[in-house]
């Protein structure tokens, strides 16, 4: 059972962020619409940023929850779009592995790069006392192994 606490909780974080998402989402999705990117094709550019090597497509279908043949039909547009590179695995040539390529990256790293200017013009407009109020309340959380445990029980 939730508490009141935990509720209030959710209310505020959900205003900020339903807030602070809503003010960039414009400009961010501009680039992204220029290209006529589809909302599986942006998911599957995402999940892609979270990665240091190329891999399996299966896995970015296990990712995302979709079929392996909707990933891929995704990710062949992607690799016409020259965002995406793929490659025969080295071990066994019917496993294709993909990763970002350079324009794929700069594709997400402009998207995220403008959330992120708008987080900070946001946060240059909250007064000090209160930034630091914040700055105090958030230490101790992402210090702590609340985010780490959430993520690894999201990811499976």
């Amino acid at each position: 059972m939730i508490d009141s606490t935990s509720d209030d909780l959710f209310g505020a974080l959900d205003e900020l962020f339903t807030r602070l998402i809503s003010i960039s989402d414009t400009e961010s999705i501009d680039a992204l619409v220029e290209l006529d990117l589809s909302f599986s094709q942006v998911r599957v550019l995402f999940a892609l940023t979270q990665r240091d090597s190329p891999i399996p497509i299966n896995e970015v279908a296990d990712e995302l929850r979709l079929s392996v043949a909707a990933t891929g039909r995704n990710i062949d547009q992607l690799v016409n779009m020259g965002l995406i590179d793929r490659r025969e695995d080295e071990r066994d040539r019917r496993v294709k592995r993909v990763s970002l390529s350079e324009a794929g990256r700069k594709v997400t790293s402009n998207h995220i790069e403008c959330k992120r200017g708008q987080l900070r013009e946001f946060a240059s407009r909250v007064p000090t006392p209160d930034a630091l109020r914040l700055v105090e309340a958030l230490e101790p959380i992402l210090a702590g192994e609340y985010l780490r445990a959430f993520t690894q029980e999201t990811s499976r």
